[in-house]
């Protein structure tokens, strides 16, 4: 959309989301929503690139923010566009990650945080691409997704 008085674009461009991987000995961190349409639905830890902030750095503090933990963020594990909410897209980026410190705490937007086993993930993920994420690494380790 432009205006047509000053020529300003209106831009409306996906937010930019990050999520980290923590597997370790066949299990998974996840999180629970603690409010918002998602309440009560799991998912990989994650959160929004605020302006200005580089995306590892933002996933190392939304994880942390969220679980307790400090992580060493690696490589890029998977990257999709999130339509499920039309008021909201996005573009995922789900980065593995490195348990560094801390201890498994919710806060900020989620209320629990669990290693949960990879082929024991709960049905209820909040956001579809994370089944993607999920039933993508169940592939390449072994496990189902019940």
């Amino acid at each position: 959309m432009v205006c047509p008085a000053c020529r300003f674009i209106f831009w409306q461009n996906p937010a930019v989301g990050v999520a980290v991987i923590v597997l370790q000995e066949g299990r998974i961190v996840l999180a629970r929503r603690a409010r918002g349409a998602y309440r009560g639905a799991w998912c990989i830890p994650c959160g929004y690139v605020e302006y200005d902030e580089e995306v590892r750095a933002a996933a190392r503090r939304e994880f942390r923010e969220e679980t307790g933990l400090t992580v060493e963020v690696g490589e890029v594990y998977a990257v999709h566009s999130n339509f499920h909410d039309p008021a909201s897209h996005s573009v995922g980026i789900w980065f593995w990650g490195t348990l560094v410190e801390g201890a498994l705490q919710a806060a900020d937007d989620v209320d629990q945080v669990e290693w949960v086993p990879l082929n024991d993930v709960p049905g209820n993920l909040a956001f579809p691409t994370d089944r993607l994420v999920i039933e993508r690494l169940q592939r390449e380790y072994g496990a189902t997704m019940r």
